[in-house]
């Protein structure tokens, strides 16, 4: 059996500092490997705080047969400097990429370096599973679908491999494999969770529907409430967080899997994420009585232009009903929108953020538009021919990365901060804390971070 170093890797110092997260999709590798009978060990990087340097001690000292790096867009520089360094440090071993943007940038990996020589596009786990076999009996890989992959002189991709039907019969993700209390948020340690794949919707700006597919495929009721159970009772988890895109596309389904809850006697704090035109009245007093605190809500912009050009599908009046209606519910809602859209100038982008204010949210993700590989809204950018930003690390939707000729990347920086300035006020701290809720303290928290970081750049700004 082979020995398998997963790998997450390290945060470049200064770009895409965020809370850690678990990298849920390593996780089920890791699981899958090991059910194969290969020892897997997991090095979450970016939760460790673990270098580069630190980083290439462990790979010298696990000598790994194979090692697997994900990479999102962000990360992916990252990514291929530990390929390197494990080149240097274990000649032998298989490097193997995977995850989102490697999936849509899989050529043009692999012609801009010889350190990595695979990459697993899509879901990655049992394409691992037959690679690793493969390697293992020194056969060639030719036969194993999903993969792109270093043919002597040339590069080899071959076909898709079909999306994973019964999610049901995946093992749960070997999260044991983590540092978990690495990933507590003030205290507190929030798991997550993915409760179906795929997602019927083409907004331009994302990229689900082209990695899982235009079809949902949904996990049992049971089968969910059951790992539920597995975070809170034999992991400690104090909240949980589902990963799906759309949580409650299926309203029946997440109407089962609350009564499941309910009768189950679970007694755990879950947030999610969903649209405007997947939810009803009837289906959030459930969900709130099954234990549900958070629920974000794409509403995007207030124009409804941007809307059709992003391929939303819904209008800025069933997003502001359906935030009413989560409130009204008992449920604290977060709004995300995206500013700096193609077509748009900085008077769109102050409605859009008046329209947030107006909605009166408890807290609000404000996204640049960002052009991910594999996305419509990529080629649109690379289609207009407008300058972007060459630097992967840079694509974190905090920053702009592409020029629009209506507006300067200045003015959205420039209007990005002035709405978080207003927006976490000392009021709204006082109201979050009186709430009560754990995730209401959390985002107190948040706010008065802001609050510090502003002074402090107040105070250097005038010293």
């Amino acid at each position: 059996m082979a020995c398998i170093a997963l790998v997450n890797p390290p945060v470049h110092e200064g770009r895409y500092r965020h809370q850690p997260y678990i990298p849920i999709g390593l996780a089920y590798v890791a699981a899958v490997l090991e059910g194969s009978g290969h020892t897997v060990e997991v090095l979450d990087c970016a939760a460790l705080s673990m270098g580069f340097k630190e980083l290439k001690e462990r790979i010298s000292s696990i000598k790994p047969d194979i090692v697997g790096l994900t990479a999102m867009t962000p990360t992916v520089g990252s990514a291929l400097r530990v390929a390197g360094l494990v080149k240097e440090t274990v000649p032998s071993a298989l490097v193997v990429l995977g995850g989102v943007h490697p999936s849509f940038m899989d050529k043009q990996i692999l012609k801009q370096t010889e350190t990595v020589d695979a990459v697993v596009r899509g879901e990655g786990e049992y394409t691992m599973a037959e690679l690793v076999s493969a390697y293992q009996r020194g056969e060639g890989f030719k036969g194993i679908l999903g993969i792109t992959f270093r043919n002597d002189n040339s590069i080899a991709r071959n076909p898709d491999r079909p999306f994973i039907e019964n999610l049901d019969a995946l093992p749960r993700p070997a999260l044991k494999h983590f540092p978990l209390e690495k990933y507590r948020i003030f205290g507190k340690k929030i798991l997550p969770i993915v409760s179906s794949r795929g997602c019927p919707f083409q907004c331009s700006f994302c990229v689900t529907s082209r990695v899982f597919g235009r079809k949902v495929r949904m996990r049992s009721p049971e089968s969910v409430v059951n790992e539920m159970i597995w975070l809170v009772e034999d992991l400690k988890a104090d909240a949980i967080t589902f990963y799906d895109d759309t949580f409650t596309f299926s309203r029946e389904r997440v109407e089962k899997i609350c009564e499941e809850i309910i009768a189950r006697g679970l007694d755990v704090p879950w947030d999610c994420q969903t649209r405007a035109d997947c939810i009803s009245p009837e289906l959030l007093r459930k969900m709130r009585k099954a234990g549900c605190q958070v629920i974000t809500i794409g509403v995007e912009s207030a124009s409804q232009n941007t809307l059709k050009a992003i391929g939303k599908g819904t209008t800025p009046e069933q997003n502001k009903k359906a935030v009413e209606m989560i409130k009204k519910a008992g449920i604290t809602v977060v709004t995300s929108v995206i500013i700096g859209y193609p077509g748009e100038d900085i008077n769109d982008i102050y409605r859009t953020l008046k329209f947030v204010k107006d909605l009166k949210p408890d807290d609000a993700y404000i996204c640049v538009a960002t052009p991910y590989p594999g996305t419509e809204l990529y080629r649109i950018v690379k289609e207009k021919g407008w300058t972007m930003l060459e630097d992967w690390s840079g694509y974190d939707t905090l920053t702009p990365v592409f020029d629009n000729p209506l507006i300067s990347n200045e003015e959205i920086l420039k209007a990005r901060r002035r709405f978080y300035d207003e927006f976490y006020s000392p009021w709204y701290i006082i109201r979050q804390l009186f709430k009560g809720k754990f995730y209401n303290r959390v985002l107190a928290r948040t706010a008065a971070n802001h609050l510090i970081w502003r002074l402090k750049s107040s105070n250097s700004s005038i010293i």
